[in-house]
């Protein structure tokens, strides 16, 4: 009969290292931040702003709602004014209830200091821009900049 010896312990597996996983999280962090693009508003309508003497920033970005006015870029919709919000075309009358579900998607704090800004070409007509204006008063909308580029003193 022949003998056998085995080892009283048993063979403990060597735990993992966590070391270097914050450096592998600072690592997927710094890769993410660099590689994600942050969209901005890609403007459908032709653009060309009105000078302006006195120019004050918008302020927080996360408050203001962009409102593009003008003749599509792509003459194939037409030459006729058109309003742009985020990437699509709209008509006068759906501008309040965009706006007003906007403005109920920000945060609560961020609500009362909701802005409407309104890039408006300079050659588009008035009344498009009154229609806008109209709509943006039934829903109370009534913090509205307009869009320049700085000008000069005359």
């Amino acid at each position: 009969m022949a003998a056998s010896f085995k080892s009283k312990r048993a063979k403990a597996k060597p735990a993992i290292s966590t070391a270097s996983l914050p450096d592998i999280i600072f690592i997927l962090l710094f890769f993410f931040m660099v590689v994600t693009v942050i969209r901005e508003l890609t403007p459908m309508v032709k653009n060309a702003l009105p000078e302006a003497t006195e120019v004050d920033p918008l302020g927080k970005k996360s408050t203001i709602i962009h409102i593009m006015i003008g003749a599509p870029e792509d003459p194939s919709l037409g030459t006729s004014d058109r309003i742009q919000i985020d990437d699509a075309f709209i008509e006068p009358e759906q501008v309040g209830i965009i706006v007003r579900e906007k403005i109920v998607a920000m945060l609560p704090e961020e609500q009362p200091f909701a802005k409407v800004n309104i890039k408006e070409d300079i050659k588009s007509q008035v009344g498009i821009l009154t229609d806008v204006k109209q709509e943006l008063r039934k829903v109370n909308a009534r913090r509205v900049v307009y869009a320049t580029r700085p000008g000069r003193v005359e």
